[in-house]
């Protein structure tokens, strides 16, 4: 188990966060005030240079696709799910695994969703992601119940952010410094032993007239038993505490500039009962939220700590310079069964297993453990998916506004500088299994199972140049990366790390990504743009394969007038190179950290949003929000191979690839009293395939469609306090979330929270 260091930090920013019951509270009481204020606490950027997209108003004046959901949106229905987050967005591919998103697959415009390994993450504008570049596998995502705001872009705009530029970038903003002193707190209960405790607040002091110093702090508890059953009994949840602390200086209008520095302290421990056991057919359908025994010893436990360093100057003449230092640091054991010894066939792994299962009786029978059954000793294996990861960087930003003639100029620039790490040191113990529980056999060494650095060091930067001339905005620009990686692999006898059996290997990598978006406005609400952009990924420490490379096209038309948005995007991504990776969470059946060349693929889709307050129809008392998202995309091989890789195997030219539905839609209806409001939401996810292919789907190769239906209600208590009510699968639909990494596994079921929102 991780030494339980931040245990003494966590009362430190718990006390912080307390100072602030002292304030006075203002009025919040109903949903109207409720969400002003929420809205008011969308970031006012101190890193606004180095932003995605910055606000909601700048998404509708951009040529190019991009989305921003502001504090408003979240605070409907308060997801802590990144997953539910994130179906309000077009263009996104997810696919879920243990229905509560700890470790989400996210991939934008058709690219790779495992571990959402290939989009760029970032909170507050700096990479997120356990190693971005040596490896970007995000066993760590921050947890969006303390997230203020979330950007999203998917078009050229995309070369301003690498290293992954093929499908775009996340950007998650934390909960900024209030302009005021403020407390906003949140308790919900629900289904499964659920708690979200969530607390936020800032104090600030003027020292002078043109002087002022801020304090924040911010807790998050959340908590749930699971909703999956473990046979014979045993916790299938999660409990995660995360804790952020900001002081920031602000200096206005000194020698006409207005300067910022702040700097915030992030820290947060999870132990999680997850597994990557899933079920077969036959028990998914009996059962879907069954667990085997064989997943008892299955569990997270993981930190994580971030520090960030942020500078920003504002001239009066409008140039404005932003600098960040960051480092992140994330640790985790991920104890989790990988293989099971079959008497006649020796040992399998559990992707193979649930595969198969009636190819290998006395490895299924030993997974499920029934009463008076008990296997031969060291018949489980049970990794210690040991891991530590640094990631450090600087970097700089300058905007520059200027006139030109008759064209007006917002000239942007950012440099990079990057190093990243992990180191494995993994190693298995083996158990057999007893009348129903696992009995240790035979512990393991530390570091015979994989032990190896991998690491990563890049400079990167771009220049855009934002050109409005009359109706005509052009933005062109390139980006550069330049990165070196490095592999050290000690062997799985030298767990000293002696060097006696090192084997080094180094490469590297440059590529120039130019872009350029135009958009015209055809008339005062209605805009046409398009563009198109260069896509990199690149490889990893020790490849075996080529980095990724595409060529991306979009177009689309905007419309809004008076509450009213329209939006169609059309894309076009052109693989010259698709690549895959292997992880655990793909399956496992190959090297872990192996890349495999897909060669060329066409991906290309429609995405369609609309919004708008229906009680503008007729003279309606009550508001009445209407929110459409609409996503079509087909992506397929350009060419034939055989692929060790689990999820492709072997293609034939014109397969599809896998986990990305040709159909996906969301629709919101609410009704808003200023005393009371009744939001409901509904996804739809077409069928889908979990492997590489075409034609019919294979029913061992499905993942069902689903229509997920979500409620959120809110009372106003007093002035001061709302009752809030969620409901998760309102209709308690049962649905396969996935068949990856190892046999079925189930969407969470209905699930109710309620509890209390109190703000200032």
């Amino acid at each position: 188990m991780l030494v339980r260091t931040l245990r003494s930090k966590s009362f430190i920013a718990a006390a912080v966060a307390l100072k602030f019951l002292a304030i006075p509270f203002a009025a919040s009481g109903n949903e109207g005030e409720a969400l002003d204020t929420a809205e008011k606490a969308t970031p006012k950027l101190l890193i606004e240079a180095i932003t995605v997209v910055g606000n909601q108003s700048k998404t509708l004046q951009l040529a190019g696709s991009s989305d921003f959901l502001n504090a408003r949106d979240l605070a409907v229905f308060d997801y802590g799910d990144v997953n539910r987050l994130l179906r309000q967005v077009p263009g996104i591919n997810i696919q879920e695994e243990d229905g509560y998103g700890l470790r989400p697959n996210i991939g934008l415009r058709a690219t790779g969703l495992d571990r959402s390994a290939k989009i760029t993450l970032m909170e507050d504008g700096v990479l997120i992601a356990p190693a971005p570049y040596a490896a970007p596998a995000a066993y760590y995502f921050p947890h969006v119940a303390r997230i203020s705001a979330v950007e999203v872009v998917k078009g050229p705009g995309a070369i301003k952010y690498g290293p992954y530029t093929v499908g775009g970038a996340i950007n998650l903003l934390s909960t900024p410094v209030a302009e005021e002193n403020s407390l906003n707190a949140e308790l919900l209960f629900g289904s499964d032993s659920f708690l979200q405790a969530h607390t936020s607040g800032t104090s600030r002091f003027n020292l002078s007239d043109a002087l002022e110093i801020s304090f924040s702090g911010e807790t998050l508890k959340w908590q749930s038993t699971g909703f999956r059953q473990l046979d014979g009994g045993g916790d299938t949840g999660f409990d995660i505490e995360d804790y952020v602390g900001k002081i920031e200086i602000t200096s206005r209008h000194i020698d006409h500039v207005t300067q910022s520095f702040q700097f915030k302290v992030q820290t947060s421990d999870e132990v999680s009962h997850e597994t990557y056991l899933g079920l077969t057919d036959k028990d998914f359908a009996a059962t879907p939220s069954r667990r085997y025994r064989g997943s008892q010893r299955d569990l997270m436990d993981a930190e994580h700590h971030g520090y960030h360093a942020t500078y920003r100057a504002d001239f009066l003449s409008g140039l404005n310079v932003t600098a960040v230092a960051y480092r992140n640091e994330f640790a985790r054991d991920w104890f989790k069964l990988a293989k099971v010894v079959d008497p006649l066939a020796g040992p399998v792994s559990i992707s193979t297993l649930l595969e198969n299962a009636d190819l290998f009786p006395g490895a299924f029978n030993t997974i499920v453990g029934e009463t008076g059954f008990i296997s031969a000793d060291d018949a489980l294996a049970v990794k210690h998916n040991s891991r530590t990861y640094v990631s450090t960087g600087v970097q700089t930003a300058i905007a520059i506004p200027f006139t030109f003639g008759s064209s007006f100029h917002q000239l942007t620039g950012s440099v990079r500088y990057h190093e990243d790490k992990m180191d494995r040191f993994q190693w298995v113990d083996r158990f057999r299994m007893d009348n129903g529980t696992m009995v240790l056999t035979n512990a393991g060494v530390p570091g015979t199972d994989s032990n190896r650095i991998d690491s990563a060091e890049a400079w990167s930067g771009y220049i855009q140049d934002e050109i409005m001339i009359g109706p005509w905005t052009a933005t062109p620009g390139f980006r550069i990366e330049s990165v070196d990686l490095l592999r050290l692999d000690y062997g799985k006898s030298d767990t000293a790390r002696q060097e006696t059996a090192l084997k080094t290997i180094m490469t590297s990598t440059t590529a120039v990504l130019p872009g350029i978006s135009v958009s015209y406005e055809v008339t005062n609400p209605l805009l046409a743009f398009m563009g198109v952009h260069r896509g990199f990924a690149p490889p990893a420490p020790g490849k075996n394969a080529n980095e990724e490379t595409s060529l991306n096209y979009e177009a689309g038309l905007r419309y809004v007038d008076q509450g009213l948005h329209l939006e169609a995007v059309g894309y076009f991504t052109d693989y010259e190179n698709l690549i895959g990776t292997c992880t655990n969470s793909t399956g496992g059946v190959c090297v872990i950290g192996d890349q495999f060349d897909g060669g060329q693929a066409h991906a290309y889709g429609l995405e369609a949003t609309a919004s708008y307050d229906l009680s503008g129809l007729a003279d309606f008392r009550h508001s009445i929000p209407f929110d459409f998202a609409y996503t079509f995309t087909r992506a397929r091989f350009r060419s034939s191979f055989e692929s060790a890789f689990d999820p492709w195997g072997d293609v034939i030219k014109g397969d599809n690839l896998p986990y990305i539905p040709r159909n996906q839609a969301t629709v919101s209806l609410g009704i808003v009293d200023p005393l009371w409001s009744l939001r409901g939401t509904l996804n739809y996810v077409a069928k889908t395939r979990s492997q590489a292919g075409q034609g019919p789907i294979a029913p061992k190769e499905t993942i069902d469609s689903r229509v997920i239906v979500d409620l959120a209600g809110q009372v106003a208590l007093t002035e001061r306090a709302d009752i809030i009510v969620r409901v998760e699968n309102l209709f308690n639909t049962t649905y396969s979330a996935a068949r990856r990494p190892a046999g079925l596994r189930p969407g969470k079921p209905f699930t109710l929270k309620f509890g209390i929102k109190v703000g200032i």
